[in-house]
């Protein structure tokens, strides 16, 4: 393994995309094997066209024990080989890449559409065989055999979610399959943000996903701020931390709630739904917003927190971390519900390592992975959820339920400087 070509950074550093370390594809596609069988998983792997004759592929590498990322290029024709069989972790990245750029990743096992993006073909039409194809038309896994029955669910959802196909391949009440299909709505937010910052960017990140407007936000203000080569003050850091564990705690206790809900047990199924509301309400509390909208801003934050707002959040906070025990311990002691989740959804921690899960899902199967520890780059973030020894829905469950305390812990204890009348930086 020869990653000492690799440029290595931490997250929040910035480099020239002409710094970026530009190998041939094979030693490139060698190096990153080499690494995920080091214990690396790959971050991100994308392209972009630079002429209609070839395309920029980029990997970015997460040694999560050190704290590093890794990254390199290599320039590809029309095609180049996949490593989808050989690293699982690549197989969305590849079809991704394929979709956007029209680069056929050859051998790839299911080369299909993500979301049916049209494709970046920079001052030309793309090739007519390799033309975007209708959204939704394509092929999905399917069993055979006697009383194999197949449920299709959307695009069109009675509620809020965005659209989406869903194909569940089922014998009996057993699920084998679930497949899903996206792109049946296109915003053109990425496209929108080229050759910014706008006025409009950071308005149209936090639109991307109305639940993670914080989240989407805080990563566009990191990334503004490494290019500008700004520093952000503690006070700062702590506002953003503390409003970034409150959309973690709406997140997970709205989890909670929907896998109640999954199994027919509606007290904390209702529960949860009023409980994410309080939660909401505390970051509107911070800003006037309940999806935290317009609180942050590159450099810094835009509202203060005073020393009233403060222990009126922890009080909520502290009254909050009682329901939502409370509704969780009332879910998990009716017997009827852990016999529905009890090998539901398995992932063995091999298969999840193998595939390169992140986040809860990740903690789930067993896997101690958690970016506010490993790639942190807010102060606030100081208490990472453990892994769940289970591996299904269950330890799903019990993933999310064990990530909201340390997320409450960490926006409870987080402590802003005593609050004076200036310009918020």
């Amino acid at each position: 393994m020869s990653l000492s070509t690799w440029h290595t950074l931490t997250a929040g550093e910035a480099i020239p995309t002409a710094a970026l370390p530009a190998l041939p594809i094979a030693a490139f596609q060698a190096d990153l094997l080499a690494a995920v069988a080091d214990g690396e998983r790959v971050s991100a792997l994308f392209g972009w066209r630079r002429t209609p004759d070839c395309v920029r592929v980029v990997a970015v590498l997460a040694a999560d024990a050190a704290g590093l990322l890794r990254v390199a290029t290599a320039d590809v024709g029309s095609e180049m080989a996949s490593l989808t069989t050989a690293c699982p972790q690549v197989h969305l990245f590849e079809r991704e890449i394929a979709e956007q750029t029209g680069v056929v990743p050859v051998g790839h096992p299911w080369c299909k559409p993500v979301r049916f993006a049209p494709m970046d073909y920079p001052g030309t039409a793309a090739p007519a065989d390799r033309a975007t194809p209708p959204i939704g038309v394509m092929d999905f896994f399917r069993m055979d055999g006697e009383e194999v029955h197949e449920v299709a669910v959307g695009p069109v959802h009675a509620g809020v979610i965005e659209p989406g196909h869903f194909r569940f391949q089922c014998h009996g009440e057993t699920v084998y399959h679930l497949e899903i299909s996206l792109g049946y709505q296109h915003r053109g937010i990425e496209k929108r943000l080229v050759g910014g910052p706008h006025p409009r960017s950071f308005h149209q990140i936090q639109a991307a996903a109305g639940d993670t407007s914080i989240g989407h936000g805080l990563s566009y203000c990191q990334a503004c701020e490494a290019l500008a080569g700004s520093r952000v003050s503690a006070r700062a850091q702590a506002i953003r931390g503390i409003a970034l564990e409150l959309e973690r705690l709406a997140n997970h206790t709205g989890d909670l709630g929907a896998l109640a809900g999954d199994v027919g047990f509606l007290p904390t199924q209702n529960y949860c739904g009023a409980i994410r509301g309080d939660f909401l309400n505390m970051t509107a509390l911070l800003c006037g917003s309940r999806l935290g909208r317009d609180l942050l801003r590159p450099g810094g934050v835009a509202f203060g927190l005073e020393a009233e707002r403060v222990e009126e959040l922890r009080r909520r906070l502290d009254k909050a971390d009682r329901e939502v025990t409370n509704a969780v311990e009332l879910m998990f002691a009716t017997a009827s519900v852990p016999a529905r989740f009890e090998d539901t959804g398995r992932v063995e921690k091999a298969l999840a390592e193998a595939i390169g899960l992140v986040g809860p899902a990740a903690r789930a199967s067993g896997l101690p992975r958690d970016v506010r520890q490993d790639h942190s780059g807010t102060a606030a973030m100081s208490s990472p959820a453990p892994p769940c020894a289970g591996s299904r829905s269950s330890a799903r469950c019990a993933s999310s339920a064990r990530s909201w305390p340390g997320c409450r812990r960490n926006a409870r204890t987080s402590r802003p400087e005593p609050w004076r009348p200036r310009a918020w930086s």
